[in-house]
């Protein structure tokens, strides 16, 4: 009965903690902190462990909360803070989140324009537009300029495009992608 007694009076105290204004800040820096990690490892679930072990960056949006709930200071100026240390690296997995977040800041303004005035509100559904301008652009530049398309989409439309237009038999026609080479 004691053991339920502390955890009782751990579970209050910790509680009351949580409830005091004075501390509100530093606690939003560490419930941050915790809602990018598991946010972070949710949506990277597929390779989140072996990044963290590899690579040691499965923590950048936990520790990109951290410095920007951290500083304190203006929204754009925090986060340029934050981009500049958390995510400034050119490596796969910075790339892949800031063009994540491209897409979505792109749509974002093209709705705040409409919002503001600056745009006129579209009579049709633009989506169809932006899915040809997307689908028409990337298949340009990956057959003109493959060069200028980060490797793993061009790794994913070679496969895609190009090694589709060769085959030998049933076996690198429905089996495998390419012929094995050691028959």
């Amino acid at each position: 009965i004691a053991a339920v007694d502390l955890f009782k009076t751990l579970l209050y105290t910790v509680n009351n903690l949580l409830q005091q204004h004075e501390y509100k800040t530093a606690l939003a820096v560490v419930k941050g902190f915790r809602n990018g990690a598991v946010y972070g490892a949710k949506i990277r679930a597929p390779n989140a462990l072996v990044m963290t072990f590899l690579f040691r960056s499965g923590r950048n949006l936990a520790c990109f909360v951290l410095t920007y709930k951290g500083l304190q200071s203006h929204c754009f100026l925090a986060a340029y803070v934050g981009g500049w240390l958390v995510f400034g690296e050119n490596n796969n997995i910075n790339s892949q989140i800031n063009m994540y977040l491209l897409s979505r800041i792109l749509f974002a303004l093209s709705r705040l324009a409409v919002e503001k005035g600056f745009v006129p509100k579209p009579r049709k559904d633009p989506f169809p537009l932006f899915a040809v301008l997307v689908w028409g652009i990337v298949l340009w530049l990956f057959e003109y300029h493959p060069h200028t398309l980060q490797p793993s989409l061009q790794s994913s439309m070679n496969y895609h495009y190009h090694d589709s237009n060769t085959w030998h038999d049933i076996s690198d026609f429905l089996i495998y992608n390419k012929p094995k080479t050691n028959r």
